[in-house]
């Protein structure tokens, strides 16, 4: 009796997910923390000229949970460089939700430090969303663990409207 009380449980779980999911607004605000880790390969020319590359992958967390953008992964291919002159770099990131639906989104971070994000494409639902960033706050860094690899957190905000 207890493996059908538990397949019953995780029916039960799947069903209330699906329908949470199924319940996001066509259009409103987003408010998730997004973590990751990664690993990065530098060139170190001088103290100010460098450049590196890098792979991460990780997960969000949206506030409050069950929201818009909730338990997503993702990973990101990017570029930082500095050529005598404030730090400057650049990200695309493919996430993937619960439901196997993927968004692509590109990053790039200013000459004043300030990071910009821009959706650039969807799939099944989130195909022809528009979106409007309202901020990124960076929660770390965070100590590494191993050299060569790093780990961060930060907090995305917005608007967005589904198709």
């Amino acid at each position: 009796m207890k493996p059908f009380r538990d397949l019953a449980a995780a029916l039960v779980l799947a069903a209330s997910a699906v329908a949470q999911a199924a319940d996001l607004p066509k259009e409103g605000s987003y408010d998730f923390t997004a973590c990751w880790s990664g690993a990065s390969s530098m060139v170190a020319f001088s103290k100010t000229h460098w450049g590196l590359s890098y792979d991460m992958a990780g997960s969000t967390r949206s506030n409050p949970p069950g929201g818009m953008f909730d338990k997503h992964s993702f990973r990101c291919v990017g570029t930082n460089a500095s050529f005598d002159k404030q730090p400057h770099g650049n990200a695309i990131c493919e996430a993937v939700d619960r439901d196997g639906h993927k968004r692509l989104t590109y990053f790039e971070t200013g000459p004043d430090g300030k990071v910009a994000r821009q959706f650039i494409a969807g799939t099944g639902k989130y195909e022809g969303m528009s979106e409007t960033s309202g901020g990124i706050e960076q929660l770390g860094p965070f100590p590494t663990i191993k050299p060569g690899t790093f780990q961060n957190c930060n907090r995305q905000t917005g608007t967005y409207k589904l198709k």
